[in-house]
């Protein structure tokens, strides 16, 4: 309903960033003003920026204050009040990185929904929890108003159930043992607004690259997702910030049984301790890498740019050609020494870069006469949480 305003909430471990977006005639969304909550237990910061970026609102708390996620998401609503007074504020739409095998939709959450997605923790411990903390302590702080989940592995139910299967016992398979695939919301984002820019691959047969501190790869078929680099958990792939990627699981067994790691230091090694951090010993960040000297920085981002070339060419192989590749989200969008070397590895694909065009920040960065284009486009989950959340409302 014109009037009606829709909040978008993703709740971290510290921070829980948001958006507020306004509804106007028809399915026409604007950004009205996003921001976040930074260090809920330590220091807590809230800032608000509106749609060109000003700053709208900021608060600091003292060093000894602690939030936590009830607190962040109080005062949060109280500014989301404040923001939409006089109007309407229709629903939140939550990232939640985890849906199972159930959810192929976004949903209206309830307690049973709620429970559902409570088991999925052990499947993305670094995310889950928070997710779940954020729609809880909004329920406290707003009751009744409307929240829907949308989920970053829905997008990937797509992949036929081959592509989902590891080779185990069918009975774990059954059981949710399988290749789920994450940052479904980025892809989906990408897939909407790929077919006005290049409508040979959005009807083809594309990769596109979300490279951030997260990272994956996503082959679509038609706008669907047909295969991604990540599996039963965001831990598989590409190497990420602090995270691993593809591990033959025989390292881990041996880590339990040379090192004498319990799961949980595993899980800490996988998640934090790893990646383009691990082997560097530098930094997580790609910027700090590619401006540092160190020889280990250097071999971080070669390790990164290599492990790229080996997912292109396995995607390719699962779309049987290519017709595009596009870089998006953090690394994707703002690095273009990473795009240009991404695409030199996939030159034997049929890729041409155009160095200006790459250097400028496209959106078309091959040359007119290559085969297969190539785009850097920048992502919004937020939005594509806002429009779930208003058509499933209704609104």
């Amino acid at each position: 309903m014109a009037g009606d305003a829709i909040a978008v909430v993703n709740a971290g471990s510290s921070s829980i960033k948001f958006s507020l977006f306004d509804c106007a005639d028809g399915d026409a969304l604007s950004l009205h003003c996003r921001g976040q909550v930074e260090a809920i237990f330590d220091r807590p910061r809230f800032v608000a920026r509106d749609a060109s970026g000003a700053v709208i609102a900021e608060q600091r708390w003292s060093d000894d204050a602690a939030l936590g996620h009830a607190g962040a998401l109080a005062h949060l609503t109280a500014f989301l009040r404040e923001q939409t007074a006089g109007r309407r504020l229709a629903g939140v739409g939550h990232r939640v990185v985890h849906g199972g095998a159930d959810h192929a939709t976004p949903v209206l959450v309830d307690d049973g929904v709620l429970a559902a997605l409570e088991r999925l923790v052990p499947l993305a411990p670094l995310h889950q929890p928070h997710n779940l903390a954020g729609i809880r302590a909004l329920a406290e702080a707003a009751p009744g108003l409307p929240q829907v989940a949308c989920f970053d592995t829905a997008f990937h139910r797509s992949n036929p159930e081959l592509a989902q299967m590891f080779a185990l016992p069918h009975e774990l398979h059954e059981a949710g043992v399988r290749r789920y695939g994450f940052h479904g919301l980025s892809y989906e984002y990408i897939a909407s607004v790929l077919p006005a820019l290049d409508p040979r691959a959005a009807a083809g047969r594309t990769i596109v690259l979300h490279l951030g501190n997260g990272a994956s790869m996503c082959a679509l078929q038609g706008g669907h997702s047909v295969a991604s680099t990540m599996g039963f958990t965001a831990v598989d792939g590409l190497p990420m910030g602090t995270r691993t990627g593809a591990l033959d699981p025989g390292v881990v067994l041996y880590l339990m049984d040379e090192r004498g790691m319990d799961a949980r230091a595993i899980e800490r090694l996988l998640y934090q301790q790893s990646g383009l951090l691990g082997v560097s010993g530098v930094a997580s960040d790609m910027r700090t890498l590619l401006a540092s000297d160190a020889p280990r920085a250097r071999l971080a981002v070669d390790l990164f740019v290599y492990r790229i070339g080996r997912e292109l060419g396995s995607l390719a192989a699962a779309l049987g050609g290519l017709d595009a590749i596009v870089f998006t989200a953090g690394v994707g969008e703002n690095a273009p020494a990473i795009r240009e070397r991404a695409c030199a590895a996939a030159a034997w694909l049929g890729v041409e870069l155009d160095a200006a065009a790459n250097a400028s920040g496209g959106p078309r960065i091959s040359t007119a006469a290559s085969r297969i284009s190539a785009w850097t486009l920048p992502t919004d989950e937020e939005l594509m949480i806002a429009r779930h959340t208003a058509r499933l409302l209704e609104i």
